[in-house]
Order: C-alpha cells, then sequence, then structure tokens
C-alpha cells in the first residue's frame, strides 16, 4: 500500500514505521492516524513481522502533538467522537496487538505524539527527547489515553504534575521516572531499537504474544490479570512453540521458533 504520510520498511523480521511529516514535526492528523492503522494492521498480520519498531523522520521530532486546526471549532460532540475514534483506530490497537512495538522517541513527543509512545510496549529515547502532554494549555485535556497511560507508567503523582503544569520534561527526567526504558545518542537509537528487537526475536512469538494479554490485563479495572495470565500460560502448553522451546532445553540447543 501506498502511504503519503508514513514510510514502512519490513527486513529480518523486523518492521519500522517512520511518521514523515517533517515540516509538520510530524504532527498526527486524521489522515496519519488512518495511515499508521492500516500500517500495524499489515505488520500485525505479516509472517515476516516479528517487532514494530515506530519513530518520526528527521532528528527534531517523534510527534510533535496532533494537527490543532482540524478539531479547534469542534463541539462537545465532535470532540468525544474525536477520542473516541482515535483511540479505537490507533492508541488502543498499539497497545493490544500481539507483536511488540518499540517507540524509538528521536525528539519532541508532546500530546498525542507521547500518548502514542505511550501505548508502545516499549519507549527507548534520544538525548535530545522532550516529552509532555500540554493540553491543558489549550483549554483541554489528554484525549487519547495520556491522563491513564501516564499514571499507569509514572504514578498518579508525577501524572497530575505533567498534565497540570503542561511542561516538557526531558530524556533524564522520563528515564528516572519510568517513562522510558532507555536513553541513547540520537545516532544510535535506531540501532539500538533493533538490538532490542533481535534479542525478543529469540524468543517465542506465540508465548510473546500470551505475555502482552496477560500484562495488559492488569491495567484494566474490570478484568483480573491473575486469571488471564492463568489462562495464557496454559494456553501456551498447546502451542509448538512449547513444544520446541522445551525440547531445546532439554536438549541443550538453541530453541527455533517458526510461529510467527
Amino acid at each position: 500500500m501506498n502511504f503519503q504520510n508514513i514510510l514502512v520498511e519490513e527486513n529480518n523480521q523486523i518492521t519500522k514505521i517512520t511518521i514523515n511529516r517533517p515540516l509538520q514535526l510530524n504532527a498526527l492528523n486524521k489522515e496519519t492516524i488512518k495511515e499508521l492503522n492500516s500500517a500495524f494492521l499489515q505488520a500485525e498480520e505479516s509472517q515476516n513481522t516479528g517487532v514494530i519498531i515506530l519513530t518520526g523522520s528527521g532528528e527534531k521530532a517523534f510527534v510533535a502533538g496532533a494537527d490543532i486546526k482540524e478539531f479547534a471549532d469542534f463541539s462537545v460532540s465532535q470532540g468525544k467522537d474525536l477520542a473516541a475514534s482515535g483511540q479505537k483506530l490507533l492508541f488502543d490497537l498499539v497497545e493490544n496487538l500481539s507483536k511488540p512495538v518499540i517507540a524509538a522517541i528521536n525528539g519532541f513527543a508532546l500530546g498525542g505524539g507521547l500518548e502514542l509512545a505511550m501505548s508502545s510496549h516499549i519507549r527507548i529515547c534520544s538525548e535530545n527527547a522532550k516529552m509532555g502532554l500540554p493540553e491543558v494549555s489549550l483549554g483541554v485535556i489528554p484525549g487519547y489515553g495520556g491522563t491513564q497511560r501516564l499514571a499507569q507508567l509514572v504514578g498518579k503523582g508525577k501524572a497530575n504534575e505533567m498534565v497540570f503544569t503542561a511542561q516538557m520534561i526531558s530524556a533524564s527526567e522520563a528515564l528516572n521516572w519510568g517513562l522510558v526504558n532507555a536513553v541513547y545518542p540520537l545516532e544510535n537509537l535506531l540501532t539500538e531499537a533493533e538490538n532490542l528487537a533481535n534479542k525478543i526475536l529469540k524468543n517465542s512469538p506465540l508465548a510473546i504474544s500470551s505475555a502482552i494479554k496477560a500484562i495488559n490485563a492488569g491495567f484494566h479495572c474490570k478484568v483480573d490479570g491473575f486469571e488471564v495470565e492463568i489462562e495464557e500460560f496454559g494456553a501456551c502448553f498447546g502451542t509448538k512453540d512449547f513444544s520446541e522451546g522445551t525440547n531445546a532445553f532439554l536438549e541443550k540447543r538453541k530453541a527455533q521458533f517458526r510461529s510467527l
């Protein structure tokens, strides 16, 4: 599929999705959200994809926010529809993909950009990265899951501080707060993302899919995460990956998983 606002590369079981609107600092608009939805669904279904890396084009921004001019004159009902459709099409989709998504944050990740990074399963960033949820400075709040995922990641107090002040935090602060897993020089960021992806690719994709479901379940108030873990743990025993993994261990060889 030809995209106007994103680039998609597939290589060695890694699919890299790059948001490519450099003149707009990769800001999210409706069309970009739709294209990302399509790209993530394609990667999810691809037998050649085990891990997805998400990043932004250029050296300034991962995603510098939403395209404000698209909703500046929205009504209450239109605002609710914007948040609901965006969460369904992209942010919840990313969080619940069966394949791990690594956000490689290469600069500004603000508003919807930080919300997209927080939807990803793992976040790493460059030393020049700046992160924040500035929505209250516009008279609105984060609407793509930011109030929920930020508190889950950094705790209620820090989330309140970031949202209420609308201030950006640095890469080192994001690391100290637990918002990102690691910080690297910008020139090394994508290499480190690929190194992390290759570590993941050594393991059972079926088990990783089950782990994503179980971990996510613990953050839903209407779901018993322990019960989901039990179900997914048991389901693993019926997979070819379990047979291969245990046999490889007993035979003292490396497992060869082929179940993408």
